[in-house]
């Protein structure tokens, strides 16, 4: 992913942007404090994606605060995790954002259409679709190709191996299950690519709200597989695309 500094460095190089104005943008605010939050302008600049707003135990209020910084500080496009539709059916009222109910995502901007490379986001139920929909939506925030291929979990394997030519064509594939988390250790001795498994919470007693298929995945036999938070498919969706656009 292109650094914005090394695009800043090339523009001044090539006669698109001159010295002064170069220093003024290498000399803009790094960030807004609100009292409430410390708004991060130059985290693109740093690690090529901008500051991603986490909204669960944010007010309406803070949420809106924070996006109107953004906006006036030139991010155009803007992803917020974990939105309730209560909080967004509010800032919908402010602004024009397109919301995504099972994955709890709200998208200010739109989704990108650079669409490089393919990563696949397989679920072992649909029970685990709202987790792999906030991996997708992020993915695709972030300018990916995503396939889905949900309900592919080991109790019927032949579901999976008749999606194999999807796997094998894959840069990096998500991995999300529940119960005892095995789709990832079976993934990962199918494909030639990075696996990210993400554990959900989903399964009976025993599975301790996603710690058995955490432990499972961390106890993975197939190499080349890694492993995230319990339901933490914006982190897996995150990091295939570091993956994805190297």
């Amino acid at each position: 992913m292109e650094n914005e500094i090394k695009k800043l460095l090339e523009d001044v190089k090539n006669g698109g942007v001159s010295v002064d104005d170069a220093l003024l943008k290498l000399k803009a605010q790094p960030f807004e404090d609100l009292g409430y939050a410390k708004v991060d302008f130059h985290r693109k600049t740093r690690q090529g994606t901008p500051e991603i707003i986490y909204g669960e135990s944010k007010t309406p209020e803070q949420i809106i605060g924070i996006i109107n910084s953004m906006l006036k500080n030139n991010q155009k496009r803007i992803l917020i995790t974990r939105l309730s539709e209560e909080k967004a059916e509010l800032i919908k009222k402010e602004f024009d954002l397109e919301y995504f109910s099972d994955a709890r995502i709200g998208i200010i901007g739109g989704i990108s259409e650079e669409g490089a490379g393919k990563i696949v986001v397989a679920t072992g139920g649909t029970s685990d679709i709202p987790v792999a929909e906030e991996a997708v939506l992020t993915a695709q925030f972030l300018g990916n190709k995503v396939t889905r291929l949900y309900d592919v979990g080991v109790a019927g394997l032949h579901r999976l191996l008749s999606s194999l030519d999807e796997i094998m064509d894959a840069r990096v594939i998500i991995a999300v299950a529940g119960m005892e988390g095995a789709l990832a250790s079976v993934i990962g001795g199918l494909s030639d690519c990075p696996v990210i498994a993400v554990p959900t919470s989903v399964g009976y007693g025993s599975s301790f709200e996603g710690l058995s298929a955490l432990l499972s995945m961390l106890n993975s036999c197939a190499s080349g597989v890694s492993v995230v938070n319990i339901d933490n498919g914006f982190g897996a969706g995150y990091i295939a695309n570091m993956i994805n656009k190297e």
